[in-house]
């Protein structure tokens, strides 16, 4: 036993043998603070059911033990058909897993999906919860279930600790279930480029990130479309689009900025040369149809770059006042291009400002020191008071 807290993370968003490609924001974190708990992760994966799980109920979960847990691949129906009563008999499953190990906190990292299962367990166990919000999913979930409402109110008022990956889904999540009154803590997710680089005064290109598999959810027709705007106005301001994929995606991408005069794909980068690339631009362009948080926004600014960003979504409420952030709804060509061209021609002044950001308190806030106390006092406290602490009304 090594004394340290035990926190046990219940997580479909984790690296592990079953699915590797999975996004490494909740590692990252469990990372940033392993010196200061005992973090053991369970690593949801959902499959269809099948024949043989009809016959034989009791072999509906496979598990598979790796270097953070065990890996769970888990039958349920698709579509959300059973969701909620097929995570309650996860939380069941779960909590009996645990019935002769029992952890000092649970962790359902997504309110409306593991945070059904974890809360179950946890009352099963008499152990405090607490959750993550991870904006994308929960508020789909959330719009899509108004009959589960009252089953996701009562996991997010009474889980111990509440972590937002941004504000706006804080915001949305309590207009829907009402306003929280437990601990609840911002965590930007944590990126290793969050070192920052001074703005250069004149840059090459307008630029936009991501993987060219992704190109119809990062809204390139859009930002094609709000280009060749652009280039009908005069501004002939090149634009560089990063990122690699298979020559279907690159295909793809190539027809959508066919014709767009200086627009070229300069194809995956490693990280160092990311951040370099970054820093020749003049500012950062990705109005995307969905974005939990988009660590690519975070990036751009320290990287010196000035940035837009989709409208209530990604990295919305953390830059309302900041000049040099411009949130632009995804569907509205006319004011991309607009938000583009007002890049190009304030391209100095928003980077005087950007640089003098780069060293406030706001942009420490998005270090990976800044976030893992964070991270630290939130799950201390959590562990600490139990459902106990809160409010007579959220218990």
């Amino acid at each position: 036993m090594s004394g340290l807290p035990r926190i046990l993370h219940l997580s479909g968003d984790f690296p592990d043998p079953i699915e590797t490609a999975k996004t490494p924001v909740i590692r990252s974190l469990l990372q940033l603070t392993q010196g200061d708990f005992d973090h053991r992760v369970i690593s949801l994966n959902r499959r269809g059911p099948t024949l043989a799980v009809l016959r034989q109920p009791d072999r509906w979960i496979a598990r598979e033990p790796f270097e953070w847990g065990e890996a769970w691949a888990y039958q349920a129906p698709p579509h959300g058909i059973a969701h909620a009563t097929m995570l309650r008999r996860l939380g069941d499953f779960l909590g009996e897993a645990l019935r002769n190990d029992v952890p000092d906190l649970l962790m359902g990292h997504k309110l409306t999906i593991e945070g059904i299962a974890v809360a179950r367990a946890a009352r099963r166990l008499g152990v405090p919860y607490g959750i993550t919000i991870q904006g994308n999913t929960d508020t789909r979930i959330l719009a899509a279930r108004p009959d589960l409402a009252a089953s996701f109110a009562r996991v997010f008022h009474e889980a111990s600790v509440v972590f937002a990956f941004a504000p706006w889904a804080l915001a949305k999540i309590e207009q829907k279930l009402g306003r929280r009154q437990g601990p609840t803590q911002l965590l930007p997710c944590p990126t290793d480029l969050d070192t920052p680089i001074a703005p250069v005064p004149s840059g090459d290109a307008l630029v936009t990130a991501f993987h060219l598999r992704h190109h119809q959810n990062k809204n390139l027709v859009a930002t094609a479309s709000a280009l060749r705007l652009l280039r009908g106005s005069g501004e002939n301001t090149p634009f560089a689009l990063i990122g690699g994929g298979e020559p279907s995606d690159v295909a793809a991408c190539e027809t959508a900025l066919n014709g767009i005069e200086g627009a070229t794909l300069e194809g995956p980068m490693e990280r160092a040369q990311l951040r370099s690339r970054l820093n020749r631009g003049v500012g950062f362009v990705l109005a995307s149809h969905r974005e939990t948080f988009g660590l690519v926004f975070v990036e751009a600014l320290f990287a010196g770059l000035p940035i837009i960003y989709p409208a209530n979504r990604a990295v919305a409420g953390y830059f309302d006042k900041a000049p040099f952030a411009i949130g632009v709804e995804p569907g509205d060509k006319q004011a991309l291009a607009a938000a583009m061209k007002h890049l190009v021609d304030k391209e100095k002044p928003l980077k005087q400002a950007l640089l003098e950001w780069q060293s406030s308190n706001d942009a420490r806030q998005f270090t990976r020191p800044q976030i893992a106390a964070n991270f630290r006092s939130g799950l201390l406290g959590a562990a600490r008071i139990g459902t106990s602490g809160l409010p007579a009304a959220a218990r």
